[in-house]
């Protein structure tokens, strides 16, 4: 049984120096939207989910719509005011597979069939948190699954909403290497994080790195906006799931691109304070601290990854294995720095690995074994 490696206590890389000049792309790196400034044959930013402006002392001014939300309790009808794009649906005491359905209604007030709330979604263990494509309904009725309590729902638009501008730097941001888009260039809303009165509502907490964990986040394939869909699922972490932040520490479209998630400072590489340690995350209740998320959008219960997002994954997991000198086929035991649990799993493991959850997905979780021999083994 292995040993979990010991963080690198004494490095001290700061982010600033991680980031890049799209002169110095390293050899194989993934390449990124032009919010991370990339450009046209004639130097103009070109731009995915939000239109670009000028750079002003090294960071491109972008333009985000801001995330509008309506949020509910029980089974009563809900109507919102804007285009509905997802529907969070939370509750407790019962798995997504014990009856619970959505029916939409569409712009006209035409209500849909009901569909059921599958049990595919990545946090079940805990309740319900699925986040359910509304296609701009105007709003929807729940039925809570059987045995549930303290349903609760959320309608989301993070497409159509009022302008909101964002600095995003100008140089390619990349992770030891790999390109990856931070906070800034998928819209996060830093407020997001933070509590009426100004405090932050789950502060930053540093644990030495142990393991990683792979999930899917059961979202519709070929999303035409994964970078709203990213919007979508932060809301729903930092809000309705009151996480304060995103609960994945990356998360990876199906076009490689490589999205920072949880928040975790200036002064380290992403996920990383400046001594090399990880910040706490939300992905697998009860085994966070210390313990790295990396969610793949869509659903992977019957398909795998795109080739650019295994690519994105394996790059990704490479380069933090290094960093923290991981064995990515090793069996090692993972301790809850905080309680103490342990749990024997795979150093890259799938969520279904830690509770009884579908996620990472049926061929996504079979699909494992080929990316721990494809990081050992230094293809892609």
């Amino acid at each position: 049984m292995a040993v979990p490696p010991t963080h690198r206590a004494k490095s001290r890389v700061t982010r600033r120096g991680l980031i890049g000049a799209a002169s110095a792309v390293a050899a194989g790196a993934v390449v990124t939207p032009a919010v991370m400034a990339a450009t046209t044959d004639s130097g103009e930013s070109t731009g995915s989910s939000g239109s670009s402006g000028a750079a002003q002392g090294g960071t491109t001014v972008e333009t985000f719509p801001e995330t509008r939300s309506t949020a509910a309790t029980g089974e009563t009808p809900v109507e919102a005011a804007f285009p509905i794009s997802y529907v969070g649906v939370r509750w407790k005491d019962a798995r997504p597979t014990d009856g619970g359905s959505i029916r939409l209604r569409g712009a006209d007030g035409a209500s849909g069939d009901w569909k059921s709330l599958n049990g595919n979604g990545c946090s079940e263990a805990n309740g319900g948190c699925l986040l359910v494509p509304a296609d701009n309904a105007s709003g929807y009725e729940v039925k809570a699954p059987e045995g549930a309590t303290g349903l609760r729902s959320v309608a989301l638009d993070t497409s159509n909403g009022p302008d909101r501008k964002v600095d995003v730097p100008s140089d390619t941001t990349r992770v030891r290497g790999v390109a990856y888009l931070p906070r800034a260039a998928w819209g996060a809303d830093e407020s997001k994080r933070f509590k009426p009165d100004g405090t932050e509502n789950t502060p930053t907490a540093y644990y030495p790195f142990q393991t990683i964990t792979v999930h899917h986040t059961a979202t519709p394939n070929h999303d035409p906006d994964p970078a709203a869909t990213v919007r979508a699922i932060y809301e729903l972490h930092a809000i309705t799931n009151d996480w304060g932040d995103i609960g994945y520490h990356f998360l990876i479209d199906e076009e490689g691109r490589i999205y920072e998630g949880r928040y975790s400072g200036a002064d380290g590489i992403p996920a990383h304070d400046g001594e090399g340690k990880l910040v706490t995350a939300f992905h697998v209740a009860g085994f966070n601290s210390g313990n790295l998320g990396i969610a793949l959008l869509g659903n992977l219960m019957e398909q795998g990854p795109t080739d650019a997002a295994r690519t994105s994954l394996t790059r990704l997991v490479r380069v933090l294995c290094r960093y923290h000198g991981l064995d990515p086929q090793a069996r090692l035991t993972y301790t809850n720095p905080i309680t103490g649990t342990q749990k024997e799993v795979q150093s890259i493991s799938g969520h279904r690995d830690w509770m009884v959850t579908e996620c990472p997905g049926e061929v996504m979780y079979a699909e494992l074994v080929r990316v721990r021999e494809a990081v050992a083994s230094r293809r892609f």
